[in-house]
Formats: structure tokens, C-alpha cells, sequence
């Protein structure tokens, strides 16, 4: 590294030392009109015309708060407590906030670097050394002394080649990245109290059925003991009796199990502990709205992961431009003024003053390679940076086609299940008549009670998972869009 400097002369005036700087300033200025490195273009990606599970690709309005699209004002209130209150949004505003913070230090290096050093120290020269350098009788000086030294440090470097253009360029679109990335959580954490949500409904709606059932199953009881006792029925009629009324309640307690955690899940979600916290049963499900997938290549625009991954490739081609930067000369200005004296008495008398001014250039000539090993860095760091920006939106075009074909096969599901809930329940109604008539055992009774029993509760589940997959397809579309 070559250090090129030119300093005033001692003798150089005020007036002139003023216009020596104004000059060579305004050389600097001049000279920063270069910006080396790409300029940024978003990389051209194939975007498919339509989606393979759609069935069409029309659009409607929807509202940023999509989740307003269910009707539901439980759930709008959850959704609320926890966009206030969730510590995972918390931290990743905290994260905007150091980034925008960060675009300050960066933005710092256009401006010139003020600073005031006051040194004092107490030396011991050489006696013989100090002393050879006198004429012959003339008594040796006090090696000991203290010396003061306070100034002004002034340094200005011009941005000739663009390096702190490039340097807040980068930080720019590192905080916009992470303004984003606050955007999907927020997304992603209303998804998560929706789903939730649903869930918790639908264990609801569960739990009434199992509860209808458990009633049902303690009068069957009672009247095969009755009839037991009367010598209508055997032993084996009550024993079945008996065991299909515990097995519904094992499955009360293994919902209750799954509503608790998925109320528990809720309140960490709305930043709340799980003691304190409780959603009121309530076993009545919305239906689900519907929801068009628009085109693939809004994606783009709606889904601020994408946002997110289009601005940390920016960052990472403006960093290119930084690392380019560094191959150049480097112009500065540097300047210092103040007093230096030899003990305290004369310390601010003004032929004691000490001043210096002038423009330095360095220029880089051997690194090592460590340049050109660093612009490599930023270039393949720019590549990882592309390939993850193309995965985000192949993801993302794999999300929607995931949640469309859930919501069609469920659609399918339903459909199905209605039919043979339908006809258990007649097979339930037959079985029951031919065993009063004496027709059939008791057996055939407990499996068609069971059989509509299982029925209903998968009718309940696929109706908690259409929400579910409503949510979800919300969520990959990029929550609500104007």
C-alpha cells in the first residue's frame, strides 16, 4: 500500500490556508461522480400463465386483514392481541429498527470526520544521546519534560468510485429486506392464530359430538340393564353396552387433550401465558370463503417473503460494487490544528499553535490477493443470494398449488362423507329395528352406532380442515391484496 500526502507549508496564512482547502474540496467533489459495480435488474424468472389446480384465475378485491373474510370476531380479536403482543414480532421490529440504524453508519462516511485528541505525557531523553548534540560548556537540558498536545483531527474522504453509494445502497435494501421479513411474520402469525383457531372449533364441535354420544350410550346402557335384569337381553348385550360408553369417553378426554393444546398454542401467540388465558367453547364453524388464486405472477408483489428475497439479492449486488471499489485509489483530506508545547505555561500562546492540511491518495498495490479474493466472495455470495430468491418463489408457487388441491380433495371428502353419514345413519336406524324385532344381535346395533359415531366426527375434522386450508391458501397467496 503506496500513501501519497501533501501537506501545507508552516507558513502558508489563514486566508490562504481557506482557499487552499476550498480548493482542493472541491476537486474531491468533482471527482466523485464515478460508481463502479453492477447496477441492480432483477433476473428474468419463468412464471407459469395459470395454476394446475385452479380451476380459475380470476381476481376480486380482498382486504389486508384477511382474516376478516371468516366473520368471525373472536378470531379478529385474537388476531389483534396477537399483532400487539407476540415477542417473535416484537424481535423482528427490533431488527428493522438496527437496520435502519445501520443505513445511519454508512450514510456517516459522505460527511467529514471531526475529532478532538488532547494528549499529555511525561518524557526521560537520553542524556549522552541529547547531550552529544551541544557545544562544547553548554550545560545538558532537563531530561525529564511533559509535553501537551491538543487538536482538531479533521479527515474527508470523496467517494470517487461510489464505495459509500454502494455501502448505503446495500444498507438500504437490508433494511427494506427486513421490513418485509416483519410483514411475513405478521402473515405468518395471523395464519397461525387462525389455524389454531379452527382447530380449536372443530375440537369443539368434536367434543359436542362425542358428548351427544356419550348420553346416547349411557340410556343404551340403562336399557340393556333394564332388559338384563328383566330377562330380555344377556350379560354380553350390557358388557358391549358398557364398553362403548367408556370408549366414547376416552375419546372426550383425548379431545379435551388436543383443545387444551391448542388453546395453550393460542395464548403464547397472543403473548399471553397459558394460565391466565381461555377461548369459550363454542362449537359452530364458519364456512369457509372463497378465495380465487389470481395469477402466479402476482406473487411477486403479494408475498413479502419474495419482497424480502428481492432485496437481500440487491444487498448483495451493491456489495459487489463495494468490493469493485476497493481496487481503486482512495482520496481523502486530511487535516489537524491545535497547540503542542513543552510543559503548561505558554500552552495556548499562539506561536505555539500547531496546523496541517492536505490531500492524501492511496493507492493499492499489493494485498495479497486479498481483493480479489474478496470481490470472488461478494460475487458467489450474490449467486447463494439468487438461487435462495428463485427457490422463495418456487416455493411460494408450490404453496398455492398445495393449498388449492386441499381445498378441492376436501371439498371431494365432504362431499363423500355426507353421503355415508347419510347412510349410516340409516344402517343405524335398521340395525336397531331388526334388533327390537329379534332379528339381529346387539353387535350389529354397537357397530352401526360406532360406525355413525366416526362418521360424524371425520365430518367435523374435514370441516376444521377446510378452514384450515382456507388459512393456508391465504397465507401462500400473501395474506390480503387491493
Amino acid at each position: 500500500m503506496t500513501t501519497i500526502e501533501t501537506a501545507m507549508p508552516p507558513s502558508l496564512q489563514p486566508a490562504s490556508f481557506v482557499r487552499h482547502s476550498t480548493i482542493v474540496i472541491c476537486h474531491f467533489l468533482l471527482l466523485s461522480a464515478c460508481t463502479v459495480g453492477p447496477d441492480f435488474k432483477l433476473p428474468d424468472i419463468h412464471m407459469p400463465r395459470k395454476y394446475k389446480e385452479a380451476a380459475s384465475t380470476a381476481d376480486i378485491p380482498a382486504p389486508g386483514e384477511w382474516w376478516t373474510l371468516f366473520h368471525s370476531a373472536q378470531l379478529t380479536k385474537l388476531v389483534t392481541q396477537a399483532l400487539e403482543n407476540n415477542q417473535d414480532l416484537r424481535g423482528a421490529q427490533a431488527k428493522v429498527e438496527t437496520a435502519r440504524a445501520l443505513i445511519g453508519v454508512k450514510r456517516s462516511e459522505w460527511f467529514p470526520q471531526l475529532s478532538l485528541t488532547h494528549a499529555m505525557k511525561e518524557e526521560h531523553v537520553s542524556e549522552s544521546s541529547f547531550g552529544a548534540n551541544l557545544p562544547a560548556g553548554i550545560p545538558t537540558p532537563d531530561p525529564v519534560r511533559d509535553s501537551y498536545h491538543t487538536a482538531f483531527d479533521l479527515s474527508f474522504e470523496a467517494d470517487v468510485w461510489g464505495r459509500v453509494r454502494r455501502s448505503v445502497e446495500s444498507a438500504k435494501a437490508t433494511e427494506q429486506a427486513a421490513m418485509d421479513t416483519l410483514s411475513a411474520q405478521r402473515f405468518s402469525i395471523a395464519a397461525e392464530v387462525a389455524r389454531n383457531f379452527f382447530l380449536l372449533r372443530s375440537f369443539d364441535s368434536q367434543e359436542q359430538i362425542v358428548i351427544d354420544t356419550i348420553k346416547l350410550r349411557q340410556e343404551a346402557l340403562d336399557l340393556q340393564d333394564s332388559r338384563f335384569k328383566g330377562g330380555l337381553s344377556n350379560e354380553m348385550d350390557v358388557a358391549r353396552s358398557r364398553t362403548e360408553l367408556e370408549l366414547a369417553r376416552n375419546d372426550l378426554a383425548a379431545l379435551t387433550r388436543q383443545r387444551g393444546a391448542a388453546e395453550h398454542a393460542l395464548a403464547v401467540l397472543c403473548g399471553r401465558a397459558p394460565s391466565g388465558f381461555r377461548v369459550a367453547s363454542d362449537k359452530s364453524l364458519p364456512a369457509p370463503p372463497n378465495v380465487p388464486a389470481g395469477l402466479p405472477s402476482q406473487l411477486l408483489q403479494r408475498r413479502p417473503d419474495i419482497r424480502a428475497a428481492e432485496q437481500s439479492l440487491r444487498s448483495a449486488n451493491a456489495e459487489i460494487g463495494v468490493a469493485q471499489a476497493s481496487f481503486y485509489p482512495t482520496f481523502k483530506l486530511t487535516g489537524a490544528g491545535g497547540f503542542e508545547t513543552v510543559g503548561t505555561d505558554l500552552f495556548f500562546d499562539w506561536r505555539n499553535r500547531v496546523l496541517s492540511i492536505g490531500p492524501s491518495v492511496s493507492v493499492p498495490l499489493f494485498t495479497g490477493g486479498k481483493l480479489k479474493s474478496n470481490l470472488a466472495a461478494t460475487k458467489s455470495r450474490y449467486e447463494e443470494t439468487l438461487a435462495s430468491y428463485k427457490q422463495t418463489i418456487l416455493l411460494a408457487l408450490r404453496d398455492v398449488e398445495d393449498a388449492l388441491l386441499d381445498l378441492r380433495a376436501y371439498s371431494n371428502q365432504r362431499a363423500a362423507v355426507q353421503a355415508a353419514l347419510n347412510a349410516a345413519n340409516d344402517t343405524s336406524r335398521l340395525a336397531r329395528l331388526r334388533y327390537d324385532k329379534g332379528l339381529a344381535s346387539y353387535f350389529e346395533v354397537v357397530e352401526a352406532d360406532r360406525t355413525v359415531l366416526s362418521t360424524r366426527l371425520a365430518l367435523a375434522q374435514i370441516d376444521g380442515q377446510r378452514l384450515v386450508s382456507t388459512v393456508i391458501l391465504l397465507k401462500a397467496l400473501g395474506g390480503g391484496w387491493k
